[in-house]
Order: structure tokens, then C-alpha cells, then sequence
């Protein structure tokens, strides 16, 4: 099933971000990276760039990448920062927007960032604050920055009280999303990745969930299933981001699984020998499904389904699968009451009446859900 409202060619696949003079082009397909030169000298004629990217993807990816610039005389200088989610803190903020202010560049060009979904959202916020703005490219190198964090402008970084609690929306200019670069990923990033992957199926896509129990195979064997499950999941978001861009209302969904998720995220300190994200979201989601359950909202079969699927792939489905010392509740309930959906101190979750039926509950009752989480800490 080809993405709606999507341009399809013969090696690549086009998603449109609709926001009016601020849509952009999600561009998908192996060894797009390539024309990075080509799309860039088309678009932006006559600016120069910055790479934001991190010490691993460099030594993977950056020479195709500068490669491609330089084949259009496109002048460009490059910014290395350290891998892993500490570098999205106030330190990795200040190196960041020194090094692009050291390179002279001006408000008309750009910030490219090449990397997984920490250099993403750590580009994103330089691009959106030094000089007060300058325009941006995401080149995502993970699964989950292709089918998540790289497209809808969501960017920040994380602080002592919580994830993504320091940041703008951004819209990117363009992003071009290369499949071919996901072989270079550990099997682990890579099922971390597939976690928001499913997550479009469970929020209001039960046939696209049912699509995956079919073929996950051959998305991390690297066949064409898994252009299109990148493709599904960026038409999924796009059509949420352009519908409900500043997160006013429906584009809370898109958090199945992550107001749980961020707050083990943040027991572990994001350490990510313990925990990376997608398996934060992957146990968040099961926690989700679980506390509907628990109030009667969703069947248990539907837990055990999303449960089976997600261990088929080998993703962790319960917080004792956390290495290290599990928390005491009061701080993951400190970590959800930081929550960025919290209104008027009232907890907002995302919860399920069934498969792909997911729903925003506001007002969730923090007596019932302390309860929750200290049966599955025990």
C-alpha cells in the first residue's frame, strides 16, 4: 500500500509535510544521501552549510555526505559532537551554537543535520535560535529519527527535571531519509527505531499494526518492506503534524507510549548502556495499554497482542527488563508530573479503547496510577 498524498519514483518515495509556505518534502529511498548536493544547490542556491553530527555518524556517513556538497561547490564546514543522549543538555546546547557561530555563517544558510534523532532535535533548536533563526536540513541516519523525530519540527533538549523540556518548533526545509544508511545500525538501535514504527499502527492504524505482525522480517532484513514501512509512518505523522502542528490537540497521540517512556528514560538517567529511547517507548506503550486495561478502557487480549509483537521483534515489554537498580515510584511520578501534556497539574496520557484506537485522557487520577506503577515496580 503506497503513502497517501506521496509522489512515488522509481528509487525514491516523496512525503509532503502540508503546513503551507512552511511544507517541505520528506524524501525516502536507499542511497538518496547521495543527492544531497544536487537537491541542496537546486533549493538554496548560492548558501553555504554546517553539518551537526556526532563522532559515529561522522566516521560512517560524513564522507558521502560532504562528498555529495562539494561535487556542487556547495561550501560547507562541519561541527563533531559526541554520540548518545547526554549531548542533548545545556553543555551540548552551548558547544553547538558556538561552533555554528564560529563558522561565519549568516541567517540565509543552513544547519544540516546528519545523525539519529539526539544530533535532530539538538540541530534543530541551534537552527531555530542562533541569529534568531536559520533555515535547516535533517539527513536522519536511525530508524526512529526517519520515521519520527526528523520530521515536524519538534526539537530541544533534555534537563535535570525531565526529556524535551528546553525547545521550539522548527520545521526542517527538507528531509531526506537514505534506508541504505539503517544497515549500518547495531540490531539494537534498530529495533529501538521499529518501536515508533509500531507505535503508528497502535495509535489509529490497526491494518498498518496488522502489516507489520506480517512483515517485520523483511523491514530489518532491508527488503523493499522496508521503504514502505518508513514511508507509512512519515505519511502517518505528516498527516498529524499538518493537521495539528503545535501539539494543541490531536497531535498528542503521536506520544503513545512516551509520557511512561520518558519518565524511565529519566530514572535511568539516560544512560543508554541501560535504556535508549525506542525501548522506553516500546515499555511505555505496553504500560499504556495495560493502565486502559486496568480502568477497563481496552480488552487484555489487545496488551497480550501488542506484548507478542513486540517481543517477536525483541524489544523489552516490562520495566524489570531494565539493567540496574529499578526507582522508587515518587520519582517516576516526579518525571511524569513534569510531563510536557501536564495542564493545570492535571495528568494527560495517551490511552487505548482497543487496537489502533488510541484516545487523549486528560485528568488521569494520579491515586489510580500510582497504584499501577507500584505493582509493576514490585
Amino acid at each position: 500500500m503506497a503513502p497517501q498524498a506521496s509522489e512515488q519514483m522509481a528509487d525514491e518515495t516523496k512525503v509532503r509535510v502540508a503546513l503551507g509556505d512552511r511544507s517541505y518534502d520528506i524524501v525516502i529511498g536507499r542511497s538518496v544521501l547521495g543527492s544531497l548536493g544536487a537537491r541542496f544547490a537546486a533549493q538554496f542556491p548560492g548558501a553555504r552549510a554546517v553539518f551537526i553530527t556526532d563522532r559515529t555518524v561522522a566516521g560512517l556517513h560524513l564522507a558521502a555526505a560532504e562528498e555529495s556538497l562539494s561535487a556542487h561547490g556547495i561550501e560547507h564546514q562541519v561541527l563533531v559532537m559526541e554520540p548518545g543522549e547526554k549531548t542533548k543538555s545545556y553543555d551540548g546546547l552551548i558547544k553547538a551554537c558556538d561552533g555554528v557561530l564560529d563558522t561565519r555563517l549568516e541567517r540565509g544558510d543552513l544547519v544540516i543535520a546528519l545523525g539519529g534523532g539526539v544530533i535532530g532535535d539538538l540541530a534543530g533548536f541551534v537552527a531555530g535560535v542562533v541569529r534568531r533563526g536559520m533555515r535547516f536540513v535533517q539527513v536522519p541516519t536511525t530508524l526512529l529519527s526517519q520515521v519520527d523525530s526528523s520530521v515536524g519540527g519538534k526539537t530541544g533538549i533534555n534537563t535535570a527535571h525531565g526529556k524535551n523540556l528546553l525547545g521550539l518548533f522548527n520545521q526542517p526545509h527538507l528531509v531526506l531519509a537514505d534506508t541504505a544508511v539503517l544497515d549500518t545500525l547495531s540490531p539494537r538501535e534498530f529495533r529501538a527505531g521499529y518501536a515508533e514504527v509500531a507505535k503508528y499502527g497502535l495509535i489509529n492504524q490497526p491494518d498498518f499494526f496488522e502489516w507489520l505482525e506480517r512483515n517485520w522480517q523483511g523491514i530489518f532484513a532491508g527488503g523493499p518492506e522496508r521503504e514502505e514501512a518508513v514511508a507509512r509512518s512519515c505519511q502517518a505523522k505528516a498527516d498529524v503534524v499538518a493537521a495539528d502542528e503545535k501539539e494543541a490537540d490531536q497531535r498528542a497521540l503521536l506520544n503513545l507510549g512516551h509520557t511512561f517512556g520518558h519518565a524511565l528514560e529519566g530514572m535511568a538517567e539516560y544512560d543508554a548502556e541501560r535504556l535508549v529511547h525506542g525501548e522506553g517507548v516500546a515499555i511505555g506503550m505496553v504500560l499504556a495499554h495495560e493502565f486502559s486495561a486496568r480502568l477497563g478502557l481496552c480488552d487484555p487480549a489487545v496488551t497480550d497482542r501488542v506484548v507478542a509483537h513486540l517481543q517477536a521483534v525483541g524489544l523489552p515489554t516490562h520495566i524489570g527488563a531494565i539493567p540496574g537498580q529499578l526507582p522508587k515510584v515518587d520519582l517516576l511520578m516526579d518525571f511524569i508530573a513534569q510531563d510536557k501534556k501536564v495542564s493545570r497539574g492535571n495528568l494527560t496520557f495517551i490511552l487505548t479503547r482497543g487496537l489502533g484506537q488510541s484516545f487523549v485522557e486528560k485528568g488521569v487520577d494520579p491515586v489510580q496510577l500510582r497504584a499501577f506503577l507500584e505493582e509493576k515496580l514490585a
